[in-house]
């Protein structure tokens, strides 16, 4: 079953963003279903965007977000048209993300340079420093062609929802907890030697062979 949320980037960052991902979080969390949590993202900051902005609002946005990365279900992203600002944050922590041909992807700026947010952070994990230095530094748009060739777009799809569709399907029957684990392990895989990661892939390992699915087929 799909949990939605839409965001729009283009809209400052308030109290009541941070509250409606937490709510899309909560919901995940106590349905404990096997599908996804899907943010449907469009928009991106204008003008003096971060004048109502504090570095606590700040914080509590940048966990929630962490929060949202972390979900014990998939998580889908499908963006269209420009996309920054919390657009392009939630985004960019999505396990699987789709875009519509015309979207764009860019870093906002304020008065004196680009956000120095997360999103930067999460650009150079996905792709690496050097193909994105022009657009954490400068701001220069990142286009959805573009995107895919980096590895920040799954799908560049003419139907989105089609695309969201086939995205879902492919966490049809993962148990939420266990796709956890293997997320983590995906994360913890860049900065981890292969003699530090060796105890928790094992572990995790171990887990999977002692489930009840595992028992029933060696059984049979």
């Amino acid at each position: 079953m799909e949990h939605a949320l839409e965001l729009d980037g283009s809209e400052p960052l308030t109290a009541a963003t941070v509250k409606a991902v937490a709510a899309l979080c909560d919901h995940t969390e106590d349905r404990d279903e096997r599908g996804a949590a899907v943010v449907h993202v469009t928009g991106a900051p204008t003008g003096h965007w971060t004048s109502g902005l504090d570095v606590m609002l700040v914080t509590k946005w940048e966990r929630v977000l962490r929060r949202f990365e972390r979900l014990p279900t998939a998580t889908v992203a499908v963006a269209r048209g420009d996309c920054g600002g919390t657009a392009l944050d939630a985004f960019l922590a999505a396990d699987l993300r789709v875009a519509a041909p015309d979207t764009r992807f860019l870093v906002a700026r304020d008065a004196t340079a680009t956000w120095p947010g997360m999103a930067g952070y999460r650009l150079v994990q996905l792709a690496g420093a050097a193909r994105v230095r022009a657009a954490v530094l400068f701001g220069r748009p990142i286009s959805a062609a573009e995107a895919r060739t980096l590895g920040i777009v799954d799908t560049v799809a003419d139907d989105p929802a089609a695309a969201l569709a086939e995205a879902a399907a492919l966490a049809e029957g993962i148990a939420g907890h266990e796709l956890a684990i293997r997320r983590q392990l995906l994360f913890d895989a860049a900065t981890t030697s292969f003699e530090d990661a060796l105890g928790a892939h094992l572990a995790a390992c171990d887990r999977a062979l002692r489930t009840p699915a595992a028992e029933e087929v060696e059984a049979s």
